[in-house]
């Protein structure tokens, strides 16, 4: 690394760790504001609910976060999620060992994500075209495979791991920290999620560098269906159904959290705490707005405004230092 570069990668930490704090800070401070003003809030049970709630749309947000740093975008993740609850579903159901059938799931996650790549890299597809194509496609083919019903699931155990909890707290918490932990250490220290960073900033350079673009590219959409092809299998032990209709609309949750957590659309800029803290401060205003019985609409509202004040601030950080 040059002379010249150090100084910066030196700001960019800094950068993102105040602004990690800052999210955290902002997380906490919703809390004691929602614990003063219900009496339910704080309870056990709505805590645990809470944590579930997030704890999906947080592993979505890590794999989105991949994609947008190299500049990309995935709208296909919330339906690969309700293709997935199927496929493990249907798997099971056949009498497929729950392990297999969940690393049989989590290969067509990644499948998919190697569609993506090779429809941007190859085809010389937008990112945008491609992964909304894929959103319409898996719709319909769950529809299909399942004629437009739902699954039911004939395993308890493998249903009962999702309503379980360990050491008191729930166990899709757990799972977020299985998939933070080594995403935190894979884009942070490793040439590899360098060289996401390096593809987002100018890909062209990159490319002049000896960063492999196309493979950085294909690796960044993988990971994005493989995170979301593990919360479908999530999900359908939550739910106990496979059903292809699920999780509509989580692409777009996921975006936001991985956006309020401090990724910039622009790409080249993210983290993996920030997308975290982002879900949970998405899920704990929905979480209060329904314990303070706030309409729904004015969630989406707020949720909206966020992304707004945040990629604003973004934009002027990014003219700042140019």
């Amino acid at each position: 690394m040059s002379t010249e570069a150090i100084p910066a990668e030196k700001s960019k930490r800094n950068y993102n760790a105040l602004f990690g704090l800052t999210l955290l800070a902002l997380l906490v401070l919703l809390w004691v504001i929602l614990s003063l003003s219900t009496s339910s809030f704080a309870s056990a049970n709505n805590i645990s609910n809470l944590l579930r709630q997030g704890s999906m749309i947080a592993i979505l947000a890590v794999g989105q976060t991949f994609v947008i740093i190299t500049g990309g975008i995935d709208l296909s993740v919330g339906a690969v999620v309700g293709f997935t609850t199927v496929i493990v579903a249907m798997l099971i159901n056949a009498g497929v060992p729950v392990l297999l059938a969940v690393l049989l799931t989590l290969l067509v996650g990644v499948a998919i994500g190697l569609f993506h790549g090779f429809g941007i890299v190859k085809m010389g597809l937008p990112p945008f075209i491609i992964t909304l194509a894929t959103l319409t496609s898996l719709r319909g083919i769950g529809l299909l495979i399942t004629n437009g019903n739902s699954i039911s699931i004939n395993n308890d155990a493998f249903q009962e791991f999702s309503r379980n909890s360990f050491l008191g707290i729930p166990n899709l918490f757990w799972m977020v920290l299985l998939v933070g932990i080594p995403a935190y250490v894979f884009l942070h220290h490793s040439r590899w999620g360098r060289y996401l960073f390096s593809v987002g900033s100018n890909a062209e350079a990159s490319r002049l560098s000896g960063v492999n673009v196309q493979r950085t590219i294909f690796m960044a959409y993988t990971l994005s269906g493989l995170c979301a092809a593990f919360v479908g299998v999530l999900l359908a032990s939550r739910i106990g159904i496979g059903n292809p209709t699920q999780a509509e609309g989580w692409e777009l949750q996921a975006i936001a959290s991985s956006v309020i957590g401090g990724t910039s659309l622009f790409g080249a800029v993210g983290s993996v705490h920030g997308p975290l803290l982002g879900a949970f401060i998405l899920a704990t205003i929905n979480n209060g707005a329904n314990l303070l019985n706030v309409n729904a609409f004015w969630q989406r509202v707020i949720t909206g405004a966020l992304i707004i004040i945040i990629v604003y601030f973004d934009g002027l950080r990014r003219r700042g230092s140019k």
